[in-house]
């Protein structure tokens, strides 16, 4: 008898890109990449770039490393799997280097921080050491979409109300024009310089978990329990 393959985009599929983005996501609900949260979520360009750096070495990394699952001695798989992300944030950094060098030089050491991301080396021990490789990408890309979606938003207010703007576009006006203040900078509107330290991103972390917890009771009972 043949086995009846399991569709690409199952219901249990499905719900390994899902779950991270809130029932199970990495930031709020297992507290993990709080670090960069706090460091790369000045500007949405830092935190849209490091989302997708984060993604892509979490999907590609999931996927060598539940190719080579059966493959890896037990005693030395803490080694290669930090072989392998060592590898990929090489190539990362040298992509952002040759196309991105601003961005680049605002992340700085983050970028090689990635090697030591709590939500990479756990989805790569948790889950690819023991999953086949396309279940493998599914939750790396689950888990980077959750991570880069705190990292979006923290950045989005964060620059909004401590820049007054979005991607380095003016929204609330010109702090310095030419002929002064435009927009409501003239209506005596002050960017909040708090928005720009490490302390607000925890704040609205803490928001979101609030949220998050609101709009679903059971995270609230499942964390009791």
């Amino acid at each position: 008898m043949s086995e009846t393959k399991e569709p690409l985009f199952s219901k249990k599929n499905k719900k390994l890109i899902s779950d991270p983005l809130n029932l199970n996501n990495p930031v709020t609900i297992q507290v993990l990449g709080i670090c960069s949260a706090l460091a790369v979520t000045v500007q949405m360009d830092n935190a849209i770039v490091m989302s997708i750096a984060v993604l892509f070495v979490l999907v590609m990394g999931n996927l060598i490393v539940s190719l080579m699952r059966n493959l890896i001695p037990s005693k030395i798989k803490i080694i290669v799997q930090l072989v392998i992300v060592a590898a990929l944030v090489i190539i990362v950094d040298q992509v952002l280097k040759a196309y991105v060098y601003d961005v680049s030089k605002s992340l700085s050491v983050f970028v090689g921080l990635i090697i030591t991301n709590c939500i990479i080396m756990g989805r790569l021990e948790a889950f690819a050491l023991g999953n086949k490789p396309w279940a493998s990408i599914l939750d790396g890309v689950g888990n980077g979409l959750g991570y880069g979606l705190i990292l979006v938003i923290v950045a989005f207010f964060k620059e909004l109300f401590g820049s007054g703007s979005l991607l380095g576009i003016p929204v609330f006006g010109d702090p310095e024009g030419i002929d002064g203040p435009t927009g409501l900078f003239a209506m005596g509107y002050e960017n909040n310089g708090l928005m720009l330290l490490p302390p607000s991103s925890l704040i609205l972390v803490a928001l979101y978990i609030w949220i998050q917890k609101k709009k679903t009771p059971s995270l609230i009972d499942e964390n009791a329990s």
